[in-house]
């Protein structure tokens, strides 16, 4: 006799307990435990050694075409996403509220429409009436993508399978129900259930789906983590709503490498792409300045030019310093400045450290130590960076500086921009074209070279 079997799962992790506690076992969040019904469990036990069916088994060398893109004629879009859309294919796009996620997606449903795809954007966050005032804002009114406000996943399925659309938005998969399911919408059950069914059917008839998720505080998709592998495709859009510039970058793609971004800039009209991401992100300025540096990052096989500013404030004796950083580590920026104290003979204990990459521009590429012990350098001694060099490279405990990858590719989008000096690590690739090369192999080479002594 079969009989039901209650489970608590949690909101945050989806980690699931048998009976109700106060904290999640797992990842440590209070008050997430929610009680959903269990799946049946059979006294019985089963054998799956038989009844089942062979399954075909192909080898390494098989031959396979490789799948059609569908570019969407956005260039950005189509650039982090691999060089365009797969048929059947499901994609997951996450990103704060308010970022802009419809407005991209709107547009690029308006494209593909534009392109003779049948498109079908179904919301269950707005009624259509909504999503039609916004698509005339930005000048997609004319535009022949069917629209309609749905939560119901058997709704929609029933909808969809009369005539199945070439790209499906879902906006978002928190908002889906599924009635085989007891549970509220935006549950770890329910999300998992609404995903697998809708995923199922672009499979099956072909079909590009795109799912919009809601994130959590931590910048996570909310929901289960399975609903990440479920998918072939999690796109993240980031940026700050206080600044202008967006980015799209792809986090997992089953189709391509994730190492692209596209960068695109909020306007009145919309999302416009931006071709030149590093005019964006460098700050004009007529004279030399203390404290800033511009560091070549890299994305995928885009390099971006952004400025690193940094600020010492000296205390008085006794008093606490602050560290503050936006758009970089703070751990790593501990490292540097401790690196810079006991290798190099700086003293930041006594003085307020601010560090900032300018634009709300979100850095990881361990090659910007170097750029930032420059800046802290430059501010702690009061010397200007000249402003015609860029630098990079990255700073070992020891106080080395290492070589990085794509150095000329670095160098090369500086020159294009019209900088003349590259201050870079000494073992670094040799023969670069570009601009001029100063070579360092240890940090207190650079501070002599910025204080100078040599």
């Amino acid at each position: 006799m079969a009989k039901a079997k209650k489970k608590y799962v949690c909101q945050d992790c989806g980690s699931i307990s048998h009976r109700w506690q106060g904290q999640c076992p797992d990842c440590g969040e209070w008050n997430t435990l929610t009680e959903e019904a269990g799946e049946t469990v059979f006294a019985a036990k089963h054998n799956l050694q038989t009844g089942g069916r062979a399954v075909r088994l192909v080898g390494l060398d098989s031959d396979i075409a490789l799948p059609d893109r569908k570019q969407t004629g956005i260039a950005e879009f189509d650039r982090a996403v691999g060089g365009g859309l797969v048929a059947g294919s499901a994609t997951l796009m996450g990103g704060d509220p308010g970022i802009g996620k419809s407005t991209l997606l709107l547009q690029v449903s308006a494209r593909l429409a534009d392109l003779g795809l049948s498109v079908a954007y179904i919301s269950g966050e707005e009624a259509a009436d909504q999503v039609r005032l916004r698509a005339r804002r930005l000048g997609l009114g004319k535009s022949p993508v069917q629209l309609a406000s749905a939560t119901s996943v058997r709704d929609i399925l029933t909808t969809l399978r009369t005539d199945a659309p070439d790209f499906v938005v879902i906006d978002s998969i928190q908002t889906m129900h599924s009635d085989l399911i007891e549970g509220a919408p935006g549950t770890v059950s329910q999300v998992r259930a609404s995903a697998q069914e809708l995923i199922k059917f672009a499979k099956e008839h072909g079909t590009m789906l795109m799912l919009v998720g809601h994130v959590t505080k931590d910048g996570n998709i909310a929901g289960p983590r399975v609903l990440e592998h479920m998918v072939d495709t999690v796109m993240s859009f980031e940026g700050e709503r206080s600044h202008q510039y967006r980015i799209l970058r792809s986090i997992k793609n089953r189709f391509g490498g994730t190492d692209e971004i596209g960068v695109f800039a909020m306007e009145e009209k919309g999302l416009t792409e931006v071709q030149n991401p590093s005019a964006l992100f460098l700050t004009d300025r007529s004279e030399e300045v203390t404290g800033a540096t511009v560091f070549p990052a890299l994305e995928g096989t885009r390099p971006v030019l952004v400025e690193i500013q940094a600020l010492t404030v000296r205390l008085a004796s006794g008093a606490t310093p602050r560290r503050s950083v936006v758009g970089w580590d703070s751990s790593r920026l501990a490292m540097i400045l401790a690196v810079l104290e006991a290798r190099c003979g700086l003293s930041f204990s006594g003085a307020e450290v601010y560090l900032n990459i300018a634009g709300g521009y979100r850095l990881t590429d361990p090659a910007a130590d170097l750029a930032v012990a420059a800046a802290l350098i430059s501010a702690h001694a009061e010397r200007p960076m000249p402003s015609d060099a860029v630098i990079f490279g990255e700073i070992s405990l020891s106080g080395e500086i290492r070589p990085v990858a794509n150095t000329p590719l670095r160098l090369k989008e500086a020159a294009k921009l019209g900088f003349d000096r590259a201050l870079i690590p000494a073992s670094g690739e040799k023969g670069a074209k570009g601009p001029k090369q100063l070579h360092f192999a240890k940090l207190a080479n650079l501070v002599d070279h910025m204080l100078g002594r040599d």
